[in-house]
């Protein structure tokens, strides 16, 4: 079965082109392209789509709020496409829900590579969106909502797991884990934000309930939520690689959670799904 999917973007050319471009692939049924987030919304609560690629700025309502709403109210699947790497819209469209967040100069391989991606229930972020959350997530009081659900690249000093995907450096793929051209995904030159800010997160301000975690595993969820590899945060609390594997398999354990880009999500949300 094909993948149904809508394109949304006030540029009729950039519109019509993406339409092409998906029908040569023979994997995808286009069911509408248009011209604003508005009627992005208003054709999804009406017919079944898949995915929807939006592009950011559109007149009557953006790609973000479009986000928002097709998070809300549908099944469809909100896929970021656009020439923006604005920071203030990575943020709110990743918080919102959208599944990916790409830059339209990818190949179409990979923008197609991606939709599959997004379709079987991943989440595609190409490096230099990866690179920017976590240079802003850096600045970020720990317990704030406003990160990413970029996660790292292990999941307990093992095989990566299905979670987010890097559509960048050796391009998006199909497979589970998150792929990067440079080592681990989201790796940037700022330091992360410590220990001590994480621990002292305020429980008023938290999207669930801190009582089932122990003060080590709540650090921990922060710093995953920071895009921290295992190495990173056996580096900030002073532990090993090996504690804090055991410390991601008791947070997966008590949550029903699987992999630890959805400990991100969840910490960040309150969300398991």
């Amino acid at each position: 079965m094909k993948i149904r999917v809508l394109i949304a973007d006030d540029n009729s050319f950039i519109r019509e082109g993406m339409k092409i471009i998906l029908n040569t692939f023979g994997e995808f049924e286009v069911l509408a392209t248009v011209n604003d987030g508005q009627e992005a919304v208003d054709y999804c609560r009406t017919h079944e789509v898949d995915v929807a690629l939006l592009d950011v700025r559109m007149p009557n309502m953006n790609g973000v709020e479009a986000t928002k709403i097709l998070t809300e109210e549908t099944g469809t699947k909100p896929l970021i496409l656009t020439t923006f790497d604005d920071d203030e819209y990575i943020l709110d469209a990743i918080r919102y829900g959208a599944k990916g967040y790409l830059l339209k100069n990818n190949d179409p391989e990979r923008i197609r590579d991606a939709i599959k991606s997004v379709h079987s229930g991943n989440n595609v972020l190409q490096d230099v969106v990866l690179d920017k959350l976590k240079s802003v997530m850096d600045g970020l009081p720990a317990g704030q909502g406003r990160r990413t659900e970029s996660g790292a690249r292990q999941e307990h000093g093992g095989a990566p797991q299905a979670g987010v995907q890097e559509a960048g450096g050796r391009g998006a793929s199909a497979t589970t884990g998150i792929t990067s051209g440079r080592g681990t995904a989201g790796a940037s030159g700022a330091p992360a934000a410590s220990a001590a800010q994480a621990k002292g997160a305020s429980s008023t301000d938290c999207p669930f309930d801190r009582s089932v975690f122990t003060e080590r595993e709540l650090e921990v969820m922060s710093l995953i939520a920071q895009g921290l590899s295992n190495k990173e945060i056996s580096k900030e609390l002073f532990i090993s690689e090996g504690t804090t594997a055991n410390y991601i398999t008791s947070i997966l354990n008590k949550t029903a959670l699987s992999h630890r880009t959805q400990i991100a999500i969840y910490y960040l949300t309150g969300k398991v799904r």
